[in-house]
């Protein structure tokens, strides 16, 4: 007997990959139909290829779907694989991270803990009354960073300014 109670729920049934082909390879022929010649194709297509959609429909009954397997079908060709894209896309890349010197990520959180029991102190604030007091040690950073080739001061700012904010929330979370 087969035991079906070690297995995990299933979320989101998939069709197998020979199925997903030939159901892409359909939606493409038939990409630019309208809707009334998509529907008499289908039902052409799905006759002449009736023993891979018995195939597929069997895989997924073993699986417990309990849902209408033609219509997830059609609707798949239809709405998904008809508008998908043949080209592969490049992942995009990413930049090295730099972090900041400990010596001011140490710095900011002296100053957070010294202000943040004060009734008027902000984040916002906070971080300008920060770069008042510690202007040498932004330099220093600034130049670090500069040497790491990023240039632009508007990054600069607000990679300093977002680090702030966040040790900020990491302070009073913890």
């Amino acid at each position: 007997m087969f035991d079906n109670t070690n297995k995990a729920t299933i979320y989101r049934y998939k069709f197998s990959d020979n199925f997903i082909e030939e159901l892409f390879r359909f939606s493409k022929i038939h990409q630019y139909d309208e809707r009334k010649d998509f529907k008499e194709a289908w039902n052409t297509w799905r006759n002449n290829n009736n023993s891979i959609v018995e195939d597929e429909i069997k895989r997924l009954l073993e699986l417990n779907y309990h849902g209408d397997i033609m219509d997830k079908m059609y609707k798949s060709a239809r709405y998904y694989f008809r508008k998908k894209g043949t080209e592969k896309k490049e992942p995009t890349k990413r930049c090295a991270y730099v972090g900041l010197l400990k010596e001011l990520l140490d710095s900011m959180d002296n100053h957070i803990k010294s202000n943040i029991d004060k009734k008027e102190y902000k984040p916002s604030e906070g971080f300008s009354d920060f770069c008042k007091e510690n202007i040498e040690l932004l330099k220093k950073e600034i130049e670090r960073l500069i040497s790491y080739n990023i240039k632009d001061s508007l990054q600069i700012k607000n990679k300093i300014k977002k680090t702030y904010k966040n040790r900020y929330f990491m302070i009073i979370n913890n």
